[in-house]
């Protein structure tokens, strides 16, 4: 009797914990189902999406800056004759955003143009919480944004990405207004022309997040306008910390080529 006991009780305990298992199989499928990730990016052309170069009107793609190869969206100076000239470049989602996750993968490749600004030197960015490039001032280096700064290994040294800077805006960083341009992350450095996998993670005006290769680099709170912006000045001193709750998403070209691919979007 004893034996059958034990048996029994075995047997039970087994049954629970396949219970539990399958409950939980099932609630990790019922996550996935639920999370309707989106493509903001065709891997075919341009279309949802609108270029504004420094110095040119809202849908002109200078000099083809941004071209689709391969699968991916390139920031792309074969036209340039390797010469910049600060035309500073967005191609910017044609859509607002307010509560989201955006992911990506992304490498510098090549060569910076000869008189890029030295710091610009395999630095990129996205943007986020962007102004209607439609209103964009025509020799505006930037939107008015939050910008997830890229920035690529130099070989020796340290260099962080995934790092913060806030053109026309500020944030609270660790408790405390930061109003200081860019912060750095604490991510690791990426040297080469290696993938890295980029997220970012929006909540309004709340909280935002920035993951590289799936660890999480940096957090803030609170995006609001502030700080100078040399375009349209009054307008902006007008609404200084006002919270930024919504606004478009862009890629950036600063003189570094870049490839972005696998550009997807979960509204939350």
């Amino acid at each position: 009797m004893k034996n059958c006991s034990r048996l029994v009780y075995v047997l039970f305990v087994l049954l629970v914990m396949s219970c539990k298992e399958k409950s939980n199989t099932e609630k990790t499928k019922t996550i996935e189902v639920t999370e309707k990730w989106v493509s903001l990016f065709n891997g075919k052309d341009l279309s949802d999406w609108t270029v504004k170069i420094k110095g040119r009107p809202v849908g002109d793609n200078y000099k083809n800056t941004f071209v689709v190869e391969n699968g991916c969206l390139k920031v792309n100076y074969d036209a340039y004759n390797d010469t910049f000239n600060s035309t500073f470049g967005h191609i910017y989602y044609n859509k607002v955003f307010s509560n989201y996750k955006l992911r990506l993968q992304y490498r510098f490749t090549g060569k910076q143009l000869s008189d890029g600004p030295s710091w610009a030197t395999a630095n990129s960015g996205v943007m986020i919480h962007c102004e209607d490039p439609k209103k964009i001032g025509l020799d505006q280096d930037f939107p008015v944004s939050i910008e997830v700064q890229l920035l690529g290994g130099l070989g020796v040294g340290e260099r962080p990405t995934g790092n913060l800077c806030t053109p026309g805006t500020h944030v609270v960083l660790d408790n405390k207004m930061a109003t200081d341009h860019c912060f750095e992350s604490s991510s690791k450095t990426y040297h080469g022309d290696q993938w890295v996998k980029l997220e970012i993670e929006v909540r309004n005006d709340s909280i935002i997040k920035h993951l590289i290769n799936d660890e999480t680099v940096l957090v803030y709170t609170k995006p609001q306008i502030g700080g100078s912006v040399d375009y349209n000045k009054d307008y902006w001193k007008n609404k200084e910390g006002m919270p930024l709750k919504k606004g478009y998403i862009s890629l950036q070209s600063e003189s570094h080529p870049i490839e972005f691919k696998n550009i997807e979007l979960l509204e939350l």
